[in-house]
């Protein structure tokens, strides 16, 4: 399978990670729920005016977005340039249901923007594929005092 395909599957399976942005004391990340738009190579997140990324993106727009799906044993991490964006016809087109909880008023909230990532850079890591085959190889390592065979581990960086 083609490596920027494998990235964007998990971005679309995995949903929520962490955005990490600079502001003036250093670095933050927070979770946020990814909606991938993977035939332009981005990825949109609804966000609330009042939580101060849009000033933190305003002023240092590279990011990093990070990912764990834990049942394929997968972690990404994404670099990339982010803006913030106040359009309520591009909020609308990637709102949730959910998304009510936070705005009563749906995607054209006065405080809802939408920041948009654009990333550049992915690394990949991929683990073994069963957590069953990983107990029954510790247990047996620790029983022989063999290597466990825990299957591939690969790290990729891939141009995005």
């Amino acid at each position: 399978m083609d490596q920027t395909q494998r990235i964007w599957d998990i971005i679309e399976k995995t949903g929520v990670g962490m955005l990490a942005t600079r502001f003036a004391g250093g670095m933050r990340a927070r979770p946020l729920d990814a909606r991938p738009d993977r035939q332009a190579q981005t990825i949109y997140f609804i966000i609330d005016a009042r939580g101060f990324k849009d000033e933190e993106i305003a002023a240092c727009p590279d990011v990093c977005f990070t990912l764990i799906n834990a049942e394929e044993k997968a972690y990404l991490s994404l670099s990339g340039r982010a803006d913030v964006l106040q359009d309520a016809a591009l909020a609308a087109a990637f709102w949730k249901k959910a998304d009510e909880v936070w705005w009563a008023e749906g995607p054209h909230d006065r405080h809802v923007r939408v920041l948009r990532l654009k990333p550049h850079l992915a690394e990949l890591w991929d683990g073994p594929a069963s957590s069953a085959v990983a107990r029954y190889e510790l247990a047996k390592s620790r029983a022989t005092g063999k290597e466990p065979d825990l299957g591939e581990n690969r790290k990729v960086t891939v141009r995005m």
